[in-house]
Parts: structure tokens; sequence; C-alpha cells
């Protein structure tokens, strides 16, 4: 009954008029410090976000109908400029590290867009089933973490509204 509810909202939202898009998000599913929303931009286009937030920093998943995913950190208390690059590195639970090289960074935010294929699909699999994800620097020192807790249900729920989107 949920997947035929957020199925009903997710096909209004994109009935929608372009214009009536603009800026429009609707949540599919909320659990624990998690939210999954179907976000309507301007231009007509859709985009699925799965988000961990705790007070002035989360952790976001995004993907349109092309299904390339892209990780975004944020926290209102970082000042990275616009249109840097950095090297960092991050790691969910004690599993071995992900290099993210080039990363955007851009006033609160830090974006990286995940490989596709394996390497992808891996990175999704372990935030699916991982407990804290940890964010350093190059040199492996500790920036931010966040908690993972109710991640498995809410990254289904983002997989399917990535689903619904390339149907659509």
């Amino acid at each position: 009954m949920a997947n035929l509810a957020r199925a009903v909202a997710l096909a209004a939202l994109m009935s929608g008029s372009a214009a009536s898009a603009e800026s429009n998000a609707e949540t599919l599913f909320t659990h624990k410090d998690w939210q999954v929303q179907v976000v309507g931009w301007d231009d007509g286009s859709f985009s699925c976000m799965a988000q961990v937030s705790t007070g002035d920093k989360s952790f976001s998943m995004w993907a349109d109908a092309k299904a390339s995913v892209e990780i975004q950190f944020y926290d209102s208390g970082w000042d990275l400029g616009e249109g840097g690059t950095a090297n960092l590195v991050v790691q969910i639970d004690s599993l071995p590290t992900w290099t993210l090289n080039n990363a955007s960074m851009l006033k609160q935010s830090v974006f990286f867009t995940l490989p596709d294929g394996d390497d992808g699909m891996t990175f999704i699999s372990e935030v699916m089933r991982g407990n804290g994800l940890y964010l350093g620097n190059d040199k492996g020192e500790a920036v931010e973490s966040y908690s993972l807790a109710g991640s498995s249900a809410s990254i289904k729920v983002f997989i399917d509204c990535i689903t619904a989107l390339q149907q659509g």
C-alpha cells in the first residue's frame, strides 16, 4: 500500500506543468533522520533525493532519470568558496575507504558524482547496510560524520523513485 501511495504521489507531481514544478518537492518517505523526496525543477526535470540530516549538517544522494548519482555533504558552518575542488575520503563503518578525487566545493557543500556501474552500486549498498559514514580530507583527518541509521529502508525508496523517473 505504501508503494502505491508513493507511486501515486510521484505520478501526480510528474503530471503537473513545468511551471507548477518550480522548486517543488514531494516527500515520499521519512524514517529516523532520513527523508526521501522527488524534486521538481523549474526546467521541468525531476530528481530523487535521499538525505540524512541532523542539525545543520547533512549527507544527500541525488539522481535523475539518467540514474547518475551525485552525493552531497553539507554543513552550514563551512565556507568552502566557489569553484574549488578537493580530494577527500569516505569510510562507511570500518570498510575500506573510498577516494573522492576532485570533489567540487561550493559554499557550504561538497559534491561528488559516483561512478556508474559496479563501484557506484557498491557504494550505495554500503550506505544501505552501514551504521556511520565518515568524511575525511586527503590526509585521512576527520572532517565530519553522519549516522546511517534508517538508511536501508530509505535507500530502497530512493531506488524506487529513480526507477519511477526512468519509466515516466
